[in-house]
């Protein structure tokens, strides 16, 4: 961890209390931390925008029952090589499944495989949370 820098902040009181009761909704511990949490938030978006080597996770809610679903999902993940680094399976019921596919590359083609894996017919509902790799964090 580097050197910690003391710092002030001019802010509207009213957008002051709301912040203040969304960190305490969150549980964060203080406003120091909750100030770093949205710095590294903006710092991560900025690493999806330029494209730069990003993680994240695909959550994928299937139906099992597709035909040829299962094959495809599995056919995409073959296909895309290194971004794909690992996939959990899980059966929520007799009819519906849950796939986590944790991910690693450049952003483009990381947005571009979650689309696509969610955009396959059978697939209710995807959802890619983008992450850092941690790099550019400090």
């Amino acid at each position: 961890m580097g050197e910690v820098v003391r710092f002030s902040v001019s802010i509207e009181a009213d957008l002051l209390e709301a912040f203040d009761a969304l960190i305490s909704r969150r549980g964060v511990p203080n406003r120091s931390e909750a100030i770093r949490d949205a710095i590294r938030c903006q710092l991560i978006r900025r690493e999806w925008d330029d494209d730069d080597d990003v993680a994240g996770v695909v959550t994928l809610l299937y139906d099992h029952h597709r035909p040829g679903l299962s094959q495809k999902l599995t056919e995409l993940q073959h296909h895309a090589g290194a971004e794909v680094i690992s996939s959990t399976h899980v059966h929520l019921d007799h009819r519906h499944c849950l796939e986590f596919v944790a991910v690693r590359g450049r952003a483009g083609a990381i947005s571009a495989l979650a689309d696509h894996l969610a955009g396959l017919k059978g697939v209710k509902h995807g959802e890619l949370t983008a992450t850092s790799t941690g790099e550019r964090l400090g």
